[in-house]
């Protein structure tokens, strides 16, 4: 065992003992965070317009400050863009994270020298709490991939402004630096196609241990590999044995990861997000990731199926209840308060708390009052995956409204399956038709009232989806494909490119 993986052991040991003094007390690490947020931003121009003198509890403070996405904070939001201090607080960011926005085009999330540290610290403790779990920790010694953003980074108004993962690769620890991949040169190539070649290019000759990144973008980058040497990514990499990802659920890829790795590897699911990291899979048994409670961000939980009502309730840490869809709000030491993220969220364990992310607010179909959700649709895939033994590469589903020859409407499931030869598509719409109604009572009820037909599967070539995400400027870096929508935009492009 070397120096390094004996260290990280050590190290892993002194982490696991700290997340479980937080961890086991929960209601007290969210209250001792949200009193200091309160208290250090005392002087902000948010505070004085939202009395934060007068707040003392989270009464006072649902009352005081209410929930806001990125367009209802944004007048606060251009000021610190303009330039100005202490407006969400104290001081000027370190950086903006710039993000895809939606009416407002970018949006521009402010990292402080207060959270910057927690992005840094949570990333470095889901791989401890892997160390500490299982013992493994010689893959420190082989070198690491971390698939991500351009480092390079843009002046706004003084402050550094960049893709979050981009950000993020300038604060990799000193002792893996040397382990890093690929190299910063690299890393900077925007086009994500050219990137991909240069990485395969930088990372066939080495010793890889660890590759992270979103699953889609690792999968092209696995596919390539395979094109290019004959051979399974586990023959090529034989040291390979940890994967980590974020921003997706894995679990509609996995079967196409087994394939192109030709064996089983551990993985670490990451939640983070240009406004703060909220958890990580701590127990490589338990469905669900530890939800950091003393991180600087203070939670509040709103039921998702009462997100819209006027006075929908904001529920704290200790009032949550397993099994249950919240939308996710934050408040942080970035100086973002009573902020809608747009994620929903449900609980797998209270002892200690544990999520799985759902979905979206915006990305779900009502469009006949079904209420599909992302998790819905991703289970009954994985379920009709497995049933069938199929591989998906990616799919879509979205509401049609207007078919042709007066039949009722239905969901389109746009498919890209791993092998389409062997596929009957019709049994794979029976299967998936049958997951949904078991999970979803509307659905089922929409299907037996003759309100909707069942679901119909129109296959995507080969390629198809990276297509359109090239089409929409999106191939690559940290973008990710909406499992569902209630409308007919990309369903409208996706069609283009069937032809």
């Amino acid at each position: 065992m070397s120096l390094k993986s004996l260290g990280a052991k050590v190290f892993a040991t002194i982490i696991d003992r700290k997340t479980k003094s937080w961890a086991s007390k929960p209601v007290a690490s969210q209250e001792k965070v949200f009193h200091n947020l309160i208290k250090t931003a005392g002087n902000t121009a948010f505070a004085k317009a939202h009395s934060f003198s007068n707040i003392k509890t989270h009464k006072d403070f649902v009352s005081q400050v209410p929930v806001r996405d990125y367009e209802e904070l944004r007048p606060f939001v251009d000021r610190v863009v303009a330039g100005e201090s202490d407006i969400l607080w104290p001081g000027k960011p370190l950086y903006f994270a710039k993000t895809s926005g939606t009416t407002s085009g970018a949006k521009y999330i402010p990292i402080t020298k207060e959270s910057m540290p927690e992005h840094i610290k949570a990333a470095r403790n889901a791989i401890l709490s892997y160390v500490h779990e299982t013992g493994k920790a010689q893959f420190v010694d082989g070198k690491m991939i971390f698939l991500q953003g351009s480092p390079e980074m843009e002046s706004k108004n003084g402050i550094q402004l960049g893709r979050l993962s981009g950000i993020v690769a300038h604060y990799v620890p000193n002792y893996l630096q040397k382990n890093r991949l690929p190299s910063m040169e690299t890393n900077c190539i925007e086009d994500w196609e050219t990137k991909v070649e240069a990485v395969i290019d930088e990372t066939l000759p080495e010793n890889m241990s660890v590759i992270s990144g979103i699953p889609s973008w690792v999968q092209m980058y696995f596919e390539r590999i395979v094109q290019r040497t004959g051979k399974k990514v586990g023959e090529v990499f034989p040291e390979f044995n940890l994967f980590i990802y974020g921003g997706v659920n894995f679990e509609p890829y996995r079967a196409k990861f087994d394939q192109l790795i030709g064996r089983k590897v551990d993985s670490i699911e990451l939640f983070p997000a240009s406004e703060g990291f909220f958890a990580y899979q701590d127990k490589q048994d338990e469905k669900g990731m530890l939800l950091l409670l003393d991180a600087g961000i203070f939670y509040e939980f709103i039921p998702a199926d009462q997100f819209h009502d006027k006075n929908a309730p904001r529920l704290t840490i200790g009032e949550v209840e397993t099994g249950v869809n919240y939308v996710m709000i934050i408040s942080t030491t970035a100086g973002l308060w009573a902020y809608n993220i747009g994620d929903t969220i449900a609980f797998t364990s209270t002892a200690p708390y544990r999520v799985v992310v759902t979905g979206r607010i915006k990305h779900y179909i009502s469009a006949s009052g079904e209420h599909v959700i992302g998790k819905e649709v991703e289970e009954a895939m994985k379920a009709a995956s497995n049933k069938l033994s199929i591989v998906i590469n990616e799919f879509t589903v979205a509401p049609q409204l207007s078919p042709a020859n007066n039949e009722l409407p239905y969901h389109e499931w746009f498919v890209e399956l791993g092998d389409a030869t062997n596929v009957d598509l019709h049994k794979l719409a029976q299967v998936l038709d049958i997951q949904m109604r078991e999970q979803n009572s509307y659905y089922d009820d929409l299907i037996t009232g003759k309100i909707l037909q069942p679901l119909i599967i129109t296959a995507v070539p080969e390629n198809g989806f990276k297509e359109y995400m090239k089409t929409i400027g999106k191939l690559g870096g940290q973008n990710k494909l909406p499992r569902l929508s209630n409308d007919r935009k990309i369903a409208e492009v996706l069609e283009k490119i069937i032809g």
